[in-house]
């Protein structure tokens, strides 16, 4: 295992001021989102689509990583930004620009008794990362999900074979040369308090570390991607940006060793503008309590993403403003990374 290539990359991906994009976003969940701006989910399309991103002017003053689909970790440039693009592999641009590219390994979810998720594809996954690091990918994600209903979801069960999975996974990757993104995620789904999200989350916290630690994995050489501790969305008391900033904050000291490279939050269902005022606050809390014991920012998919794509809608003649406007998204997100934003 090259411990200094994965510490390299992970800080890398952590830099000041700079943050994820989760371009990832399997065929049925980016058919959902092009259904709602009037776009046929193609092939095309979604390249298309991925293209006008990746293709944004400066975007490497706040962008560090981009996490892609399969798919899209083969498909090529088609000669927007001039001839000398054309058929370039996306992932071959992303380097040129000082974007590392990363790749979604895990392969969706399974049910797990009755109500919870078990996530797929560990059987083939060394075999697999073998071709993604072939085809130029850096890092990789895998995502857990958790759901909490009443005192009985998530189960002790649920908890650990899913943390088992995110502990193999991460060894494999380490072992293959890709620095894992370890992604935890309590959904937001319910109508559970803030402080039930908080026990939750310290416990699935405390034991996807402590199947890390069994695995021995290198903290300096992997990145966690958590999810904020809210309240659920049908809760009717709902916290302002400073209590998630501090029952966050209070989670991650308790459970995140202080080894691990960066903690990149997802934005987990929020709106785009309660991600970013609610990054801000951990950020800036952290600071002013001396407790910013890991870089900490971003790795956004919907917040970045939703009012570019609404912009765009398929059409050419809307490129330019849907780019000014993914460009807009992610110098907010720096600004909130470095605790700056003051809002729109």
């Amino acid at each position: 295992m090259d411990t200094e290539k994965l510490q390299y990359i992970a800080k890398l991906l952590v830099a000041p001021g700079k943050g994820i994009l989760a371009a990832d976003e399997s065929f049925s969940t980016i058919e959902k989102r092009f259904v709602l701006c009037d776009i046929e989910n193609t092939e095309e399309n979604r390249r298309a689509y991925r293209e006008m991103l990746f293709t944004t002017p400066a975007i490497e003053e706040y962008i560090s990583g981009v996490i892609l689909f399969e798919e899209t970790l083969y498909q090529t440039l088609r000669g927007a930004q001039g001839k000398q693009t054309e058929g370039v592999l996306f992932p071959e641009f992303l380097t040129g620009r000082r974007i590392l590219p990363g790749i979604k390994v895990d392969q969706g979810l399974d049910g797990f008794g009755e109500k919870e998720k078990i996530t797929k594809g560990i059987g083939t996954l060394q075999e697999r990362l073998i071709d993604y690091a072939k085809a130029g990918a850096k890092f990789t994600k895998w995502r857990a999900v958790f759901t909490i209903e009443n005192n009985v979801l998530p189960t002790d069960e649920c908890i650990l074979e899913n943390a088992k999975l995110l502990a193999e996974y991460a060894l494999f990757c380490q072992e293959a040369g890709l620095v894992p993104v370890v992604e935890p995620e309590i959904l937001m789904e319910g109508s559970h308090t803030i402080d039930k999200c908080k026990e939750v989350s310290e416990k699935v916290f405390k034991i996807v570390f402590g199947e890390l630690k069994v695995k021995e994995i290198y903290f300096p050489g992997m990145i966690l991607k958590p999810s904020m501790v809210l309240a659920g969305k049908d809760c009717l008391n709902q916290p302002s940006s400073k209590e998630v900033a501090e029952k966050t904050l209070e989670v991650l000291k308790n459970c995140v060793p202080t080894e691990v490279a960066g903690i990149v939050f997802l934005s987990g269902g929020q709106s785009d503008e309660d991600a970013t005022k609610n990054l801000n606050e951990i950020v800036k809390l952290a600071k002013e309590n001396n407790e910013a014991l890991w870089p900490i920012t971003f790795s956004y998919g919907r917040d970045l993403q939703d009012s570019p794509m609404k912009i765009w809608a398929g059409k050419e003649e809307n490129i330019l403003s849907a780019k000014n406007e993914f460009y807009k998204k992610a110098k907010e997100n720096s600004m909130a990374s470095k605790g700056e934003y003051l809002g729109e």
